[in-house]
């Protein structure tokens, strides 16, 4: 019988079979004998040891087609990063850091602004632009209101999708609408600092139909770059992309170069003023990385 892993916790594996619902299954030793850790999201093959109670043992582990560092699960579509429009005000330079991972992990990915009831239209149309003009889906929406939750719905139909985002932008009470099975904890925000509690403390699958997954992910306050050099930077921002093989010279930073087609772009407005302001920060943590 054939499945999906949506849960791991204390060497349990909660495996979801279609119609016939979800198994709690041990791994055989084998995949700890050839260090093999089955991740949430793999599909297994798996044999019911008692149907009644629903128990089951894993027998096999099957291909994957990726595998993510962090969040750490496999066979992932697509990816909707959450932020609030305010209270708490985003963190653009923490978006950038998750958009870069996925872009290493090669993972497409959409941004959901929710909390679009507290901004008006013109702060929304700055968030739009910043991010549409950098190749990404932008979606707007409200926990409150309803609004934006259909189409975000239509966007997760028969993809496996991880949403992540940092605690305290409605994250879980999101997911909660997204999939009311899901039944998830939902944390308070602290008025003090505007910041949620981790209210998730463990990556977990919930199938909103046969073929349809979100993954929801520990709420994060930091990323770190992955193992890049400060080099490779600029081809993890889509909008630099068509414009790199224009600079005057070979190896450019698009930093203190003349003749840099990147910043050429900035000046007209085709990129994104903030985000160039993140890309000079980042890669200047880069170059420390490397110094030390």
């Amino acid at each position: 019988m054939q499945g999906k892993i949506v849960k791991g916790i204390a060497g349990f594996y909660y495996v979801h079979v279609g119609e016939s619902g979800t198994y709690e299954c041990r791994a055989k030793g084998i995949f700890r004998n050839q260090k093999i850790k089955p991740l949430v999201g793999d599909n297994v093959e798996m044999t019911v040891l008692d149907e009644r109670d629903r128990e089951g043992s894993i027998q096999e582990i099957l291909p994957r087609r990726n595998e993510l560092i962090r969040p750490a699960v496999a066979n992932i579509d697509q990816a909707l990063v959450i932020f609030a429009a305010a209270k708490p005000k985003p963190n653009f330079n923490l978006l950038d850091r998750f958009l870069i991972m996925m872009e290493y992990q090669q993972v497409p990915t959409v941004i959901c602004f929710n909390k679009q009831d507290l901004v008006t239209e013109q702060e929304r149309q700055l968030l739009r632009d910043t991010y549409i003009s950098a190749g990404y889906e932008v979606r707007f929406a409200s926990t409150v209101t309803r609004e934006g939750l259909a189409e975000i719905h239509a966007l997760l139909q028969g993809k496996t999708t991880t949403v992540a985002g940092p605690s305290g932008v409605g994250k879980s009470s999101l997911i909660n609408l997204l999939a009311p099975e899901a039944g998830m904890e939902t944390g308070d925000i602290s008025r003090k600092i505007e910041r949620g509690r981790h209210t998730t403390r463990h990556s977990e699958l919930f199938a909103l139909d046969g073929n349809s997954y979100i993954c929801d992910t520990p709420g994060f306050s930091s990323i770190y770059l992955p193992d890049i050099e400060k080099e490779e930077l600029g081809s993890f921002f889509p909008e630099f992309r068509e414009y790199e093989g224009s600079c005057r010279f070979q190896g450019c930073a698009h930093i203190h170069e003349p003749g840099c087609a990147i910043k050429d772009a900035l000046a007209e407005g085709k990129i994104s003023q903030s985000r160039y302001e993140n890309y000079k920060l980042l890669y200047g943590e880069l170059k420390d990385r490397r110094r030390y």
